[in-house]
């Protein structure tokens, strides 16, 4: 069986060349995605004396909290490496960071968590300047081509639909029900429910069941309230808690020239379609299912921002749909060049881009992905093997 620690990371070099500038490192991303072993690894490649601390253990919590630069210098001794594990669960952790770019600025401090340190007001402000932020997702379709080949990943396309790319769950064959199982029950929301952001699990819980049903669709926070109980300002609030733990993004609707243009609207997808099929207790295999359409562009639009984002391209993204039910699955605006994509599972002829989008847009870049074409969307130019 391979382990996770043979898969490499995308953004591992880009964290080793970021040691020793005198900025905090920030490593944010969902529990469960290998944040904790990528450090681990990092560390030891650095030959640096190394203390590991966790914001999970109470005694860790206590010593950062409110602390001191002469008592952090203490903490630290000859220390040359320091890792907060789990930061976000560290009180005022992001006023503690501050003073070791400020006050220790021989010492490399690296912290990980979640985004729910934004929620918890723990870094944003205090750390301007002072830092370089990374994000470490569940496994990617590229990081796994360059591990397996791209051959053997494009066999376990199905597989992967269906279980998703968290790290554990990959590296564990047979295990995938019950390890997601336990993901959706517990790890995902544990951020939330730690931090005291919300005192409703049922509600939460309800909320993303109901988003697992729709993607691929449009989202009304206004239907979505009616069908949990809750009004539409709890939801949306819900929903940006899910966001900040990497549970599910968002995708806003394309409009800048059509007057008949959905302007307003959103879809919401999740970050690893494992989770998402745990979260309905849906592991039906593909040609049994009825929402392969919805399963396939989460997929494949989760996948396309992990790769722009390892590959250090920035893009603007959306999809696009009229009041006359003219839509396109994704556009994407990269360095200047707007492009159109349509996704399709099985299609005996390419989808046609709307006409009324390509007069809209002159110069539009178009394009479709099926499983036989999918690489070229999701790597791009990297060196693709197998």
């Amino acid at each position: 069986m391979n382990t996770t620690n043979s898969i490499k990371r995308s953004v591992a070099n880009q964290i080793r060349a970021r040691l020793g500038k005198g900025k905090i490192i920030l490593l944010f991303g969902p529990r469960q995605s290998g944040k904790t072993t990528l450090v681990r690894e990092i560390a030891a490649d650095s030959g640096l004396d190394t203390l590991w601390l966790s914001g999970d253990e109470a005694d860790t919590r206590t010593l950062l909290s409110n602390t001191t630069s002469t008592r952090l210098k203490t903490l630290f001794g000859s220390k040359k490496l320091v890792i907060i594990d789990e930061a976000q669960r560290v009180t005022n952790i992001g006023l503690a960071l501050k003073l070791c770019a400020d006050m220790i600025p021989e010492v490399q401090v690296i912290a990980t968590g979640s985004s729910a340190f934004e929620l918890a007001d723990a870094t944003s402000e205090p750390l301007t300047g002072r830092k370089f932020e990374y994000h470490l997702f569940p496994l990617s379709f590229g990081e796994m081509v360059a591990h397996h080949g791209l051959m053997v990943e494009k066999r376990l396309l199905e597989h992967r639909l269906t279980y998703g790319c968290y790290p554990e769950v990959v590296t564990s064959p047979g295990e995938e029900r019950e390890l997601l199982s336990l993901l959706a029950e517990s790890y995902l929301y544990k951020d939330v429910f730690s931090l005291g952001l919300t005192k409703k699990p049922a509600l939460l819980e309800r909320i993303v069941q109901a988003l697992a049903l729709q993607i691929g669709s449009e989202v009304s926070y206004n239907e979505l309230g009616q069908l949990v109980g809750a009004d539409k300002e709890t939801v949306e609030r819900y929903i940006q808690m899910l966001e900040k733990c990497y549970v599910v993004f968002r995708l806003s609707s394309f409009s800048r020239n059509l007057r008949n243009e959905l302007k307003k609207s959103r879809k919401i997808y999740f970050w690893d379609t494992g989770v998402r099929n745990a979260v309905i207790k849906n592991f039906n295999p593909i040609h049994l299912r009825q929402d392969i359409g919805g399963l396939w562009e989460n997929f494949l639009v989760a996948e396309r921002l992990k790769a722009n984002h390892y590959g250090g391209q920035p893009a603007n993204y959306w999809f696009w749909r009229t009041h006359a039910q003219q839509e396109i699955d994704y556009v994407e605006e990269q360095g200047g060049v707007l492009s159109a994509w349509e996704f399709k599972w099985k299609t005996s002829r390419p989808p046609r881009i709307p006409k009324s989008f390509l007069d809209a847009y002159p110069g539009c870049v178009t394009g479709y992905v099926t499983p036989e074409t999918m690489e070229a969307f999701l790597l791009g130019g990297e060196q693709k093997s197998g």
